[in-house]
């Protein structure tokens, strides 16, 4: 359940760009199980961008991407304040419709997690619950999202049989194009890159910058090397507060806060 409580709120940090706001977070506290882990945070993040939140572990980063699709739903005790804007609509109004919401978010996670079914179906069966039933589409939909994530020349021809056969890299690609079937806006990724080798991590990475002319991007990362290749804009967190938030080189090079500049030295972890 969700129970407004008051919290001073801080100035929305935004970043000087062209592009409109596409996610609006505002006045945002969290608090779960009485433990207040996100406080006072207002960012403006921009559309068609790749923004990484990063911060040392247990500061916040995850729960803040799970905020952005309500994944923090079902948790037995959410104390929330505050408001997430996509598109201008508030995601926690009270006639909010939460699939929809999540429908408009594709989700990476850590580990890729495919379907219990064939390749194909694990791809079309998003499509089919949103009552996609024509079968020609349905395979048009397959065809369009494995090659939008470099997989289609690997599977073509076995895209009956298990998706637990492929790779574990082929398996978060699976994920992503499975994510994508259902046409979201923005896609979140939660360290979608840790449990891979350095050649999926490329191809991953590769992938989403392919795609931010298309999606609004949200990664969590502990990893700044990562960070500084693919992101337009970097978040910092710290202890659930946003210290920091600017263009990736200003973050990473030129940081305004002193605990930024820390986190980037290696000195915090």
């Amino acid at each position: 359940m969700y129970k407004s409580i008051g919290v001073e709120a801080e100035k929305t940090q935004t970043i000087n760009t062209q592009l409109p706001a596409h996610i609006e977070v505002k006045d945002l506290n969290l608090w779960l199980d009485n433990k207040h882990i996100l406080k006072n945070i207002n960012v403006s993040i921009p559309k068609h961008s790749i923004i990484s939140i990063i911060g040392p572990s247990g500061c916040g980063k995850s729960t803040l991407l799970k905020t952005l699709n309500r994944l923090l739903d079902d948790s037995a005790v959410i104390q929330l304040e505050g408001s997430v804007l996509v598109a201008g609509e508030d995601i926690y109004a009270k006639d909010a419709e939460v699939t929809t919401i999540r429908k408009r978010m594709g989700l990476l996670s850590q580990r890729p997690f495919p379907l219990p079914m064939s390749i194909f179906d694990n791809v079309a069966y998003g499509p089919k619950i949103h009552g996609e039933r024509n079968k020609k589409i349905l395979e048009q939909i397959v065809h369009e999202q494995l090659v939008n994530v470099g997989l289609w020349n690997e599977v073509k021809d076995r895209l009956h049989s298990s998706a637990s056969l492929l790779s574990i890299g082929q398996q978060q690609r699976l994920c992503l194009a499975r994510g994508l079937a259902v046409k979201p806006e923005i896609i979140l990724g939660d360290e979608s890159t840790s449990a891979l080798d350095p050649i999926s991590t490329q191809t991953i990475e590769n992938l989403l910058i392919s795609l931010k002319d298309d999606y609004t991007i949200v990664l969590v990362t502990h990893i700044l090397r990562q960070a500084r290749r693919v992101s337009d804009y970097i978040l910092f967190l710290y202890d659930g507060e946003v210290i920091e938030f600017g263009k990736t080189e200003d973050i990473l090079l030129n940081p305004k806060q002193e605990l930024t500049q820390k986190y980037v030295k290696g000195f915090i972890s």
